[in-house]
């Protein structure tokens, strides 16, 4: 059993430079003096602070830190004061913008004209004041001027002193605010490439210009000789490499070794492969988010680190053919615990590849929990399970199953040992308990690396995800000619017998961690059914996460200027700018893809 029952949850921190961005709510109003502004001045503001008190009490950013909301001074019903509020949002570090109203303004004069930040506007449906005119005024001035917003109106007629916000206004809200927020959170942080391009996987060629005109990121990079240089110079805290290598000891115990006795490793060499291995995960970190400790030992350049809010290990084949692989490194970074407590996990993508990356890190930010990286390796057939082990495909999976297996381990997370209600589930890292982090630890072997693969050798994870757990699958790509673009696939973990598990995971590599995958199919399109997902995904990559977190990642798109092109969302959940509709209203992803393309990059003028 896991020895954790001392780990502590470490605090919510802020371990990037920069403040967490803060959602900005414009409270505007009809700015006729003497008699109407002021008898609309408590509805206003009361919509305001309803807002932020709904913010507060159900978002937070993935760190962990509470989200704040700073309201403008006052309402907003001229331009001077559109100004001052604008500058206040300034100075506080706004991120991302919400008006309200429950009547008519000037549109022009009180609308955020801020072209860097997602605004959403929401108009009280109400009939005493015409905010559903205010509304469809100041969208058409965004649309006008190339700023799209976000269009909230409630389905339902309220009263004027109605100050509850109706749900499908709330789910629109929060919904804003989540992408809102992610997006805001990228911006100047960095991508770390460490090591270059891995066995010719496109996605691990890092493209500069994709992170900086869309995500207003930096693209940083570091040569794998930096880890050599490192560890021969004992450029990490022997303190806690001694502590975290106790850890391992007592919480990541051995598997079989899958090797022919021929090519099996000494128990030296896999020794010193552990060490060499724990030691990567340190430096990996420091040169992501650096750490003052190093300063203090005299190494204050690299105490500094990238302001990297994601990574990527290139590995194969340049060092994996020497050196022990990543393996070790990437999941325990990925995962939201280790031998320091219970953490916000890191975002490293396997091979560099980071389309991969950025889509992990898109899912870390909306959900606040781990990602799981996996090749999407398989789609068996229910006639192919049926030949192979003469199991019978049934419920969820019997129209067929993705395979998900690792050429690098996912986040321990994803063993689906921790539970909500009795639910298999992941937890972002505030909730997760030590008996959270025990049970996922207990349900994980480490197996030395199948030389064939790795001849530096090293310690790949093995376990199987519990069924039944709600999932995203997601994956950028980028195509010549049309830049990034986004494919979506929701649905469910599922479980196999152990023994079906066992003859059709040992077909492939057995020490790589499984995700027994079925996306919920539509009977048309790239989702007619199970094989159709699997041969329209665009890469051999995908990211999961927990939840299905598909609307939320076409709003995050949207705001990025990043189309879909397929996805299994429900129309009803899709919620993009209003002014998409202008661009095709009968053909929503053919809108999106000319809207995409009409606005252009978020932060394309600036890159």
């Amino acid at each position: 059993m896991a020895n954790v029952a001392d780990i502590q949850t470490v605090p919510p921190t802020n371990r990037l430079v920069g403040d967490m961005p803060k959602v900005g709510i414009r409270p505007t109003i009809d700015g006729r003096l003497g008699g109407v502004r002021e008898s609309l001045e408590t509805q206003t503001m009361d919509m305001a602070r309803a807002v932020a008190s709904l913010i507060t009490e159900n978002v937070r950013h993935a760190n962990g830190l509470p989200v704040e909301c700073v309201i403008a001074d006052s309402t907003i019903g001229r331009v001077a004061e559109s100004a001052a509020c604008a500058e206040k949002f300034q100075k506080e570090g706004v991120g991302l913008s919400i008006t309200v109203t429950p009547c008519w303004c000037y549109g022009a004069e009180t609308m955020d004209t801020d072209p860097l930040i997602p605004k959403a506007v929401w108009g009280f449906n109400g009939t005493e004041r015409p905010g559903a005119v205010y509304l469809a005024a100041v969208l058409a001035g965004h649309s006008q001027k190339g700023l799209p917003a976000f269009s909230i109106y409630g389905r339902d007629v309220q009263d004027s002193d109605d100050k509850s916000i109706p749900a499908d206004v709330a789910q629109k809200l929060l919904q804003f605010t989540r992408a809102g927020l992610a997006v805001a959170t990228m911006r100047g942080k960095s991508y770390l490439g460490m090591g270059g391009t891995s066995m010719g996987i496109a996605g691990s060629i890092v493209d500069p210009s994709f992170l900086e005109a869309y995500l207003g990121m930096r693209s940083e990079s570091i040569d794998m000789s930096e880890f050599v240089r490192r560890v021969h110079e004992e450029i990490y805290d022997p303190d806690e490499f001694k502590q975290a290598l106790a850890w391992v000891k007592a919480n990541c115990p051995e598997g079989k070794d899958y090797n022919p006795e021929s090519m099996q490793q000494s128990r030296e060499k896999k020794d010193w492969a552990w060490e060499f291995s724990v030691k990567m995960a340190l430096i990996a970190r420091d040169l992501m988010v650096g750490n003052p400790r190093l300063a203090e030992l005299g190494f204050g350049e690299e105490a500094l680190g990238h302001n990297a809010i994601a990574a990527g290990f290139q590995g194969q084949r340049q060092w994996t053919d020497h050196l022990p692989n990543g393996d070790f490194m990437e999941a325990i970074l990925n995962t939201s615990f280790d031998w320091t407590g219970i953490r916000q996990p890191y975002i490293v993508a396997t091979e560099n590849d980071h389309l991969n990356g950025i889509t992990m890190l898109w899912g870390h930010l909306l959900t606040g929990t781990a990602q799981i990286f996996a090749d999407v390796r398989t789609y068996w057939s229910p006639d192919a399970v049926k030949r192979v082990t003469g199991h019978t495909l049934t419920g969820a999976a019997e129209g067929g199953i993705l395979h998900l297996i690792n050429s690098g381990p996912a986040t321990l997370d994803g063993t689906g040992r921790m539970q909500r209600n009795g639910q298999p589930v992941m937890k972002p890292y505030w909730e997760i308990t030590p008996d959270d982090a025990a049970a996922c630890l207990d349900a994980t072997t480490w197996h030395t690396s199948m030389v064939e693969y790795f001849r530096g050798g090293g310690w790949s994870t093995r376990y199987k995800t519990v069924g039944g757990m709600p999932v995203t699958m997601a994956r950028i790509n980028i195509v010549k000619g049309l830049g990034p673009a986004l494919q979506i696939a929701e649905g469910w973990t599922v479980d196999l017998p152990d023994e079906v598990h066992t003859i059709l995971d040992e077909r492939t590599n057995p020490t790589w961690p499984t995700t027994w995958f079925v996306p919920r199919t539509t009977g048309s399109g790239a989702f007619r059914d199970v094989y159709s997902v699997m041969a329209n995904w665009g890469a051999n990559h995908g990211a999961i996460s927990y939840g299905h977190i598909g609307s939320d990642l076409i709003s995050l798109a949207a705001m990025l200027r990043i189309p879909v092109y397929m996805h299994n969302v429900a129309p009803e959940n899709i919620f993009r700018p209003s002014t998409w509709t202008a661009f095709g209203a009968d053909d929503p992803t053919g809108a999106d893809f000319r809207a995409c393309a009409n606005f252009g990059p978020l932060y394309g003028k600036y890159a």
